[in-house]
Parts: structure tokens; sequence; C-alpha cells
């Protein structure tokens, strides 16, 4: 019978810069599934308070008008990498796929590091709040190893190299260019509608409510809603401070869990070809070109 704590025992004995890939999963789809895809939803939502990136997101109305594709495919593209590894047919689909969309757009090299930052930083600073347990220093190193390993495949130049590097990078590019955008503004609000459409149309309210209570008061001065009250942010994180504490009294998973799994994804009930994810920018078309497009054909694969 596997204990709670034997499967970080498992991760500490592995090293961080070798076995990054096998900590990583391990970490993400057996001890902290639920957390994780919480994690990222926020890490993605984070990046539209920068204006350059969420008034392209605007442009592009993937979305606004194709909010839950859109969710799905993105974390389809990632599962497979974390399900399948960065050297196999499925994983270099995958990130060939990004690459392709990425580089149809005018998007800088420091948007993009930030973007890759969030997916370090916010899954560490979910948990310290609302974790079972804290990330150990082998997984933050292992972290920090993905995200590079990743970032080097996307071609992100000038990579943060160790978690304190990532988190650095993205305190300062926050502060720096956190600020009100229209464009971004719909973005959120269509991803909040997003959220709020996973349940029965009654509990909309207080899906967004809850959604609101998360945020931190950066992002709510970046989008310019009203700060909740105390009673639903303490309502809100209590809740999920109580989950973490039945969690870490349930057994450990025995099997993984990987995003394809969730039951927020639901645009693919027949599966899906990971070849066929995600967008395919068309001259012509709202929101492409912009300047910088190139062609994916003109484009590194990798």
């Amino acid at each position: 019978m596997v204990q709670r704590y034997d499967r970080l025992q498992e991760i500490q004995r592995l090293d961080p810069e070798r076995d990054f890939l096998e900590i990583y999963r391990l970490t993400v789809t057996y001890e902290f599934p639920w957390d994780i895809t919480r994690a990222l939803e926020l890490a993605l939502y984070r990046t539209y308070a920068v204006p350059s990136i969420g008034r392209l997101l605007d442009e592009t109305a993937e979305l606004t008008e194709r909010s839950q594709k859109r969710y799905d495919d993105t974390a389809l593209l990632l599962d497979t990498v974390v399900e399948h590894g960065f050297d196999t047919e499925e994983g270099r689909t995958a990130v060939r796929r990004i690459n392709q969309m990425h580089r149809s757009y005018d998007i800088s090299n420091d948007d993009m590091r930030y973007v890759l930052c969030t997916f370090v930083v916010t899954p560490k600073r979910w948990l310290d709040e609302y974790g079972w347990r804290r990330l150990s220093d082998h997984e933050l190193r292992a972290f920090a190893a993905y995200y590079r390993t990743l970032g080097a495949r996307m071609g992100i130049k000038d990579l943060p190299q160790t978690y304190e590097d990532f988190e650095r990078t993205l305190d300062t590019y926050e502060h720096e260019h956190f600020g009100w955008d229209a464009g971004a503004r719909r973005v959120s609000d269509a991803t909040l509608a997003l959220m709020g459409s996973w349940y029965p149309a009654p509990l909309a309210p207080l899906v967004r409510g809850a959604s609101l209570a998360l945020l931190d008061d950066s992002l709510l001065r970046a989008f310019r809603y009203q700060r909740p009250g105390a009673v639903a942010r303490g309502l809100t994180r209590g809740a999920l401070r109580l989950r973490a504490r039945a969690v870490r009294l349930l057994p450990p998973r025995r099997t993984p869990h990987y995003a394809r799994q969730n039951p927020e994804i639901k645009g693919y009930p027949d599966g899906y070809e990971v070849a066929a994810l995600g967008t395919f920018p068309t001259p012509g078309v709202r929101g492409c070109p912009v300047p910088g497009h190139r062609p994916p054909s003109e484009a590194p694969a990798e």
C-alpha cells in the first residue's frame, strides 16, 4: 500500500536536472492533478493583464468567440508533452503546433518568456496557499528544468535558469507591464464566463464571484474589477484550504491523471489528433495576419 508521502520520497531519490520530466510527471499527475490544473488556468489568466498579450488574444477572437476550444487545445497540447515527453513523435508534434501558432503573430520574446514564467511560478504559489503539501526543492528544480527545456524548444531566448530566476523575472515583468486594456478585459470576462459554463446555470454567478475572490489586487486593478469583500475572499480561500486538509488524509493516487481526463475538456468526445489541435491562422481572417506573420511553412518546426 502506497502511503501519502511515499511518492515524495521517490521524487527525492531522482536527479532534478537529469530526471526532470519524470519528477514533473509524478508531481502533476499523481500528487496534484486538480491543483495544477487550477494553477495553470490562473497562470494563463494572469498573462491577459499584460496589455500586449491581452490585446492580441482579443484581436484573434480565440478566447472571446471560441473559448472552450481554445481552452481544450491549450490544455491538450501542453498535456501531450507531459504524458509522452519531448522526444517522442507526439511530444514533437505538440511543440511544433505550439510554435506554428505563436510564430504566426508578432509576439515579443519578453512576452513569451513571461508566459513561460507563469507556468513555473503560479503552481508553486498556488500550492503554498491551497495544496495538501508544498513543493519540495527537488520539485522546484525539476519544474525549472522542465520549462527551460520547453522554452528552448519554443525558441525563447534568455531563459531563466533556476526557480528563483523565473520568480524574479515574473515579478519584475508584472510590475512593469500590468495595466488596463479594453480588449484584455473582454478576454478576461470571456474566460470567467467559460468557467461558469462548466456548472449548472444557477451556479455561474457564484463561480464568477469565487474566481474573482482568488485574484490578487494587481490583477483586479489591471482589469478594473471591484475588489471582492472580505467574506467572499475568506469563504473561497477557506474552502480551498479545507479541501487541502481533506486530500492530505486521503490515500494517494495509484494511477496518473492527465489533463485530457479533466471534465472541463469538452470539445473532443470522440478523441483528437495532436496535429489537428490549435489554430491555423489564415491571412484575411480576423486577427491574422498581424505584423511579423510568417506562414507555418517558413517557420522552423521547433
